[in-house]
Parts: structure tokens; C-alpha cells; sequence
């Protein structure tokens, strides 16, 4: 998990030791992203069990119970996971476009590493004042910032196609992590009403709602 520092300050080297060797599915989902995702949610988690979360519509903090809280983590990590699933299924869609098939490992490492500062940042959700929007904006910015370097490094895709698998890669990044976020954050902020129909509404009774 410490990679993220280096990936972050030295992107170059650090992408260049990812690519150089060339770890399998389940050495990075076991041993960086699933522990990553699970120290996010776990601090986010204490933050709202410890201090709760501001609602802006209401102007108060919002207490939640420590069975709630654990129940929303669960959703959480596995929307996380979804996301960093999902980008890289479509960052391998996309890729091909460009330059014929492509195994979807590279496009997942590529994935996986590159939403580690989004996962850093996300722990800033503790605090009950900070909206989750902001964290998500930071983490987003950051992702991109490294992804050109990973692209390069991992996918190692043609010069003339190298722009444009970053641009695809940085849209999708966006899209998938914003739609996730927006649901959460939503109901972090009180702004979502779970009781509108029967399937949001079984969500609610899980979460205490």
C-alpha cells in the first residue's frame, strides 16, 4: 500500500518496477487492492461510528449506529472493488479499439495501481465536515495524473494510440468512480430517500434506514 506514495512522486520508476514484474490477478488483488480498499472503508467507517457526517439539508451531524456503519462499508468496498473491475473491463474495450485484442491483466494492473491514490485520499471521508465530494475530486485528479505514466509503462500501446487510450482511460475513471461516489454520497449527506422503491427500500432496511 505504500506504493501509492512512490507511484504518486516518482510515477515513472514505480510504473517501470509494475511492468517489469509483471505480477498475476491474484498477487495484486490479494496483496494490494482488496487490503487497500479494506483500510479505506475501515477508516471511513470508524470516522462515521466516531463523529457521523454533516448534513447540509438539515445542518446538523448526523449520528450512525455501529451496525449501520459496518453494513454501509460492506457496500462501499464492494463498489470500490466494482469500480476498479469495471474501469479496467472498458479501459480494455477501449484499448482495443486502438490497437487489436488486448488481455484484460494489463488493463486491471494498470487499473488497480492507478486508483491507489483515489483509495489514499479516500480515508479524508472520516472527517464529519468534508464532503465526499471532495476527497473523490482529489483522488480522481490524482489518478489521472498517473494513469498517462501507467499507460505508457503497462499497455505499452503504439505512440500514435498513446494519447488516445489516456483520454478514453481518464473519461472512464471519471464516469465509473463519479456514478459509485454519487450514490454514497448522497446518502452520507442525507440527500437520497430510500424508501422510493421496493429495492432501494430492502437497502435502507439493511442499512437501519
Amino acid at each position: 500500500m505504500f506504493k501509492v506514495f512512490f507511484l504518486i512522486f516518482e510515477p515513472t520508476v514505480t510504473w517501470d518496477r509494475v511492468a517489469l514484474k509483471q505480477r498475476g490477478f491474484g498477487y495484486i488483488f490479494f496483496t494490494y487492492l482488496l487490503p487497500f480498499v479494506l483500510l479505506a472503508t475501515a477508516v471511513e467507517g470508524w470516522g462515521l461510528a466516531t463523529y457521523g457526517k454533516w448534513q447540509p439539508k438539515v445542518q446538523r451531524i448526523r449520528e450512525f449506529s455501529d451496525t449501520t456503519v459496518f453494513r454501509f462499508e460492506i457496500i462501499q468496498a464492494l463498489l470500490l472493488l466494482a469500480v476498479v473491475f469495471v474501469s479496467a473491463k472498458l479501459l480494455q474495450i477501449a484499448s482495443e479499439s486502438f490497437h487489436g485484442r488486448r488481455d484484460f491483466l494489463p488493463t486491471f494492473t494498470t487499473v488497480a495501481y492507478g486508483f491507489s491514490p483515489m483509495l489514499l485520499v479516500y480515508m479524508f471521508n472520516a472527517s464529519p465536515n468534508i464532503s465526499p465530494w471532495i476527497p473523490w475530486g482529489l483522488g480522481v485528479a490524482a489518478t489521472i495524473w498517473i494513469l498517462y505514466t501507467g499507460i505508457a509503462r503497462v499497455l505499452q500501446p503504439l505512440p500514435v494510440h498513446a494519447f488516445g487510450i489516456y483520454l478514453s482511460a481518464a473519461f472512464i475513471v471519471v464516469l465509473v468512480s463519479g456514478l459509485a461516489r454519487l450514490i454514497t454520497a448522497m446518502y452520507l449527506l442525507g440527500q437520497i430517500n430510500l424508501q422510493q422503491s421496493p429495492v432501494t427500500r430492502l437497502i435502507g432496511q439493511w442499512l437501519g434506514q
